[in-house]
């Protein structure tokens, strides 16, 4: 006999919720939601608040990116649901399995008037892959796996359920939920032998990874596709730290001088966007591999494009047993290259000068992060530098906005990241301009121990907008911050801790000490406003 459950439409969902392996609730208190805040009161479920919807949205995303299972936002009706849609967005464009659960006015009497009155659905519809109204409560449990496995199932991304009020305050009676059931996505095995030949064929090859990667938990499958074929590695994204940067196939410095010589270029769970040339390789072969049909290219043409589970794809990569070329002379060039651009880099994040030097920030991070440690970007200009001159150690440990580059994201990750690893270092890179999206989440963080370290590159100034402006026009306008504002401060007026750092001498002392600390501290590094805007970076 089926198992049946009986509650009102929050333990209802909660319950489906549970099957599915959500363990937290993020979110902004609002009386259409409350009956799903009583449900998770009377059962431990762990509820975090915030201060703005979107670090509600960012901080389920976090979770759902780190952990590769669905994370849970609940907002409110109205104005709850809108504040969260560039998180939503977000969400869409990186691919995050992401559930919201919004609030709404009641249907008895839609069209009258009621408090925070608004069809939501046209609003998200375009940036979710599922997008429902529930109108029955018996109806919730089912509703919430279907927009689950929507979220789940490849190529991933968020959904969106909004209960109206009776709905969700009534009670009633349905099956027991299940999990959501995902369906594996196969390959045609002879794209994949077209692309296995190609690659191993080449004379010069070159795999670039993304995040799908690590979402499809295929970083082990790429290690030995890389190994086997012998292939040098450059990766985006979360895909950063699929190979170790000391895996003698792994590069991160070298990128250009690899993309003008290849003759044959793997992209592996990544869009051909705009961080990748939209495709446009001088004439290189392509190979497009994606975890779903739909995310294959259509405004260039790959010249084989396989799509499915990117484990299996591969796994059966890795398995190629026909001819080969021999790379090791096109691996030995790019290392050189590598070395040389290495050799660089660690000039410029040894300088000594004041003002400070963005490059000089991360030489010192990357002195104190440890290999576990979770770094989070939330900026332009000053995040640009992190891209270039951090380099993760492990996959599933960088965080930044994604192809959307949306700003706002830092304290929304950073509290999505601190609850998934209580343990760990949670490192926030902040531009001066992004602090002003979420530095009043600082708050959430400090009432609910939440600590993590905030680096903030303060240079006054809007800098991927003003530079280039300026070299445009002959002039810049609404590019300017206040000089030396004291963000440190800000954090100390909401309960947390941080000092500001104008000398290049003090900013190994003032990080040890932020990572001893124990509440949310922010160190307001403020760094040199004519050096901006670097010649080249690896983020997103």
């Amino acid at each position: 006999m089926t198992e049946q459950i009986e509650g009102h439409g929050g333990e209802l969902a909660l319950a489906a919720l549970r099957a599915a392996g959500v363990n937290e609730m993020f979110t902004l208190s609002g009386g259409h939601v409350f009956p799903l805040y009583d449900a998770a009161h009377k059962t431990d479920f762990p509820i975090y608040d915030v201060r703005h919807e979107q670090s509600a949205v960012f901080a389920a995303e976090a979770v759902a990116k780190l952990q590769r299972r669905p994370g849970l936002a609940v907002l409110t009706a109205g104005p709850g649901v809108t504040n969260g849609i560039s998180g939503l967005t977000s969400a869409f464009f990186n691919a995050s399995p992401v559930l919201v659960i919004g609030g709404r006015a009641p249907a008895f009497r839609w069209g009258s008037g009621s408090l925070q009155e608004i069809d939501h659905l046209p609003l998200v519809s375009p940036v979710t892959k599922h997008a429902a109204t529930v109108f029955a409560t018996d109806e919730i449990p089912a509703a919430v796996r279907d927009a689950l496995t929507a979220a789940l199932t490849p190529h991933r991304g968020p959904a969106f359920l909004d209960l109206p009020l009776e709905v969700i305050f009534s009670t009633g009676e349905t099956a027991a939920p299940a999990a959501p059931d995902v369906p594996v996505v196969e390959y045609d095995p002879d794209e994949v032998a077209r692309a296995a030949t190609l690659i191993a064929g080449a004379v010069r090859p070159v795999i670039i990874a993304g995040s799908d990667v690590y979402a499809a938990d295929a970083v082990a499958a790429l290690r030995e596709a890389a190994e086997a074929l012998q292939v040098p590695v450059f990766t985006n994204g979360m895909g950063r730290g699929a190979l170790p940067p000391q895996h003698p196939l792994a590069f991160a410095k070298a990128r250009r001088t690899a993309l003008r010589g290849a003759d044959v270029i793997v992209v592996v769970g990544t869009p051909l966007d705009f961080r990748l040339s939209f495709g446009d390789f001088d004439g290189a072969q392509v190979v497009h591999i994606v975890d779903a049909p739909s995310q294959r290219a259509t405004h260039v043409e790959a010249t084989v494009s396989p799509a499915g589970d990117l484990r299996l794809i591969l796994s059966a990569l890795a398995d190629h047993r026909g001819d080969r070329e021999d790379h090791s002379g096109w691996v030995a060039d790019l290392r050189a290259a590598e070395d040389a651009a290495r050799a660089r880099d660690a000039e410029e994040m040894a300088a000594q000068t004041d003002p400070i030097r963005p490059a000089r920030v991360y030489g010192e991070l990357r002195r104190v992060l440890a290999a576990d440690a979770v770094t989070i970007g939330d900026g332009g200009d000053f995040v640009s530098y992190a891209g270039r001159y951090l380099e993760p150690s492990m996959p599933g440990t960088w965080l930044d906005p994604g192809p959307y580059g949306c700003l706002g994201t830092g304290m929304g990750y950073a509290m999505g990241a601190r609850v998934t690893y209580p343990d760990r270092q949670i490192c926030v890179l902040m531009g001066d301009g992004a602090a002003g999206f979420s530095l009043m989440d600082v708050e959430s963080l400090v009432r609910q121990k939440l600590p993590v370290v905030i680096v903030v590159g303060n240079n006054g100034i809007w800098g991927l907008e003003k530079h280039p402006m300026r070299a445009m026009y002959g002039y810049d306008v609404a590019a300017d911050l206040q000089p030396e504002l004291r963000y440190d401060e800000v954090v100390r007026a909401l309960g947390g801790a941080g000092e500001t750092v104008a000398k290049a001498a003090d900013l190994g002392p003032a990080l040890d000490r932020a990572f001893d600390a124990g509440v949310p501290y922010l160190v307001n590094v403020l760094t040199d406003p004519a050096d901006a805007y670097p010649r080249s970076s690896n983020l997103a």
